[in-house]
């Protein structure tokens, strides 16, 4: 192999090393903020609970409670929510009807994956760049939340701009990849998940 061509390959090698990796790390995040809502229903619980028995033994509450609990799991779950896309995305995890593309020849087939790939990733970026730009606004102005804890807005909302921007990447990751003639990763994923007919 030639050494330019030799170049090329590592540099493939590295940038799929480079999104894998953030995609990851993404999902990794997503799962944090899914264990950080657990933990704090389960501590919210334990404190309900310590309160009823302090009010059935001594007649009094003590009024034991994570202040603006419902706040932090709300910003949680979006984070979650946005971090987790890219991730799931390459994932094969997303809904997809395939009752038109399973009839398409493998031509057609291509373009209306093009289509749909590119469609998404354009109203994903646009999505992107209006979070950016709330995210910034936020910052800006100094928007905090209203419950008991004054949390800066522009927190929540950078979780969520980034979880956006990952997927704009991960979708235009498989937009050149299907230009090049490749099956999107979701595709494998999703017969990986199911089987394939053979299996049966």
């Amino acid at each position: 192999m030639p050494r330019a061509h030799r170049l090329v390959y590592r540099g493939e090698i590295s940038m799929r090393c480079l999104l894998d990796g953030l995609y990851r790390v993404s999902g990794a995040l997503a799962a944090l903020f899914i264990l950080s809502i657990c933990l704090v229903v389960i501590i919210q619980v334990t404190f309900n609970l310590v309160d009823r028995l302090a009010g059935m033994v001594s007649g009094q509450a003590i009024g034991l409670t994570i202040p603006s609990y419902a706040d932090f799991t709300g910003f949680f779950l979006a984070a979650a929510t946005f971090l987790g896309l890219a991730y799931t995305l390459r994932s094969g995890g997303h809904i997809r009807v395939t009752i038109i593309t399973g009839v398409l020849s493998c031509r057609v087939r291509r373009l209306f994956e093009l289509w749909s790939i590119g469609l998404a990733m354009a109203l994903t970026a646009y999505a992107t760049w209006y979070a950016l730009a709330l995210t910034r606004e936020s910052y800006r102005y100094n928007d905090l939340s209203s419950g008991m804890i004054a949390v800066p807005l522009w927190i929540p909302q950078l979780a969520v701009a980034f979880g956006l921007a990952v997927l704009t990447i991960a979708l235009l990751d498989e937009f050149v990849s299907v230009t090049r003639g490749r099956a999107p990763s979701y595709e494998g994923q999703q017969e990986n998940l199911l089987g394939s007919p053979g299996d049966k």
